[in-house]
């Protein structure tokens, strides 16, 4: 009873910190805050994290010129095609790709066996599924440790995550403005596949661990431009129908995870590269982009042991 009382209140706490991003954060979680060890079995842990998306395609895309082009755009009843409305879409196509914005999420895992957990993050909009697998290092819990489970210990697993969401950009004025000027619509499903090793601090990780691996993503994006009031001379440009695409990224994360058995604070960066490709615009015209994305965040997680064992 003790316990459970003692993490009532930090879950409570993550839980209303959470709330305050319910309107800035909907991108697929890509920070890596997880170890080497999996949940052991019947195990559960719960975690809140906190970062923030940093892609320089967008912020390249995203200068003072472009948004006042924006602005004056969106306050036009009529706009004429040209230079400026090549780059909104641009620009509106770097933001839903690779987005410069807040990131949270809240997450739930559980040991189904002694090698292999599973688990499920709602990044708010976001809906993300994802399991590991362990294949290196002990199995055990800091309550039961295996036979080997001593500080220092490496560990290893691979990962399978999996998101999909109704992309949309972020809530920033200059994107509501080209929104509107371009009616943007986007849909977008990632997988992603980390290769994770940590060394424990302590038998089973009892007071942490430092983790580091590499990454590989693969992204499918659909796509649309309507706009209802853009004219080149009188005649109005027709819409972009749906338009498919998908890229890969490639990265390597670093985390350190610090605490005592049932609470832990693991702050960790992740770093991508990725090539997104050639995306059509309207009029027959289109964009390149590619760019490197950085992801700090810090994660508070809690454990809940197995107590039947």
């Amino acid at each position: 009873m003790f316990f459970y009382q003692n993490i009532r209140r930090p879950l409570a706490s993550l839980l209303a910190a959470s709330a305050l991003l319910l309107a800035s954060s909907c991108t697929a979680p890509r920070a890596i805050v997880a170890t080497g060890k999996v949940t052991p079995q019947g195990e559960f842990r719960v975690a809140y994290n906190q970062g923030f998306n940093i892609a320089t395609a967008p912020l390249s895309k995203a200068g003072s010129a472009l948004k006042s082009a924006a602005t004056t755009a969106a306050t036009k009843d009529t706009v004429g095609y040209g230079g400026s409305i090549t780059n909104l879409q641009a620009a509106a196509l770097a933001y839903i790709l690779d987005p410069v914005q807040p990131t949270a999420d809240l997450s739930i895992r559980y040991g189904i066996v002694p090698h292999l957990d599973a688990g499920y993050k709602y990044a708010f909009g976001s809906h993300v599924f994802d399991a590991q697998y362990q294949f290196m290092g002990p199995t055990g819990s800091p309550e039961n440790p295996e036979r080997g489970a001593v500080s220092g210990v490496t560990y290893g697993s691979v990962g399978l995550q999996f998101a999909t969401q109704r992309a949309k950009l972020p809530s920033l004025p200059f994107l509501s403005d080209i929104n509107s000027v371009l009616n943007f619509k986007a849909t977008r499903n990632d997988l992603l596949i980390p290769l994770i090793f940590s060394q424990s601090f302590g038998p089973e990780e009892e007071i942490g661990a430092v983790s580091y691996g590499v990454v590989y993503a693969h992204s499918w994006v659909n796509y649309g431009f309507a706009p209802g009031n853009v004219y080149i001379n009188s005649n109005k440009i027709p819409e972009l129908p749906n338009q498919s695409r998908n890229f890969s990224s490639f990265g390597g994360f670093l985390n350190l995870k610090l605490g005592y058995r049932y609470f832990y604070v693991i702050p960790a960066i992740s770093i991508f590269y990725q090539n997104y490709g050639e995306y059509a615009l309207l009029n027959g015209a289109s964009t390149s982009l590619s760019g490197m994305t950085f992801v700090p965040s810090i994660a508070f997680q809690v454990r809940i042991p197995n107590f039947s064992k």
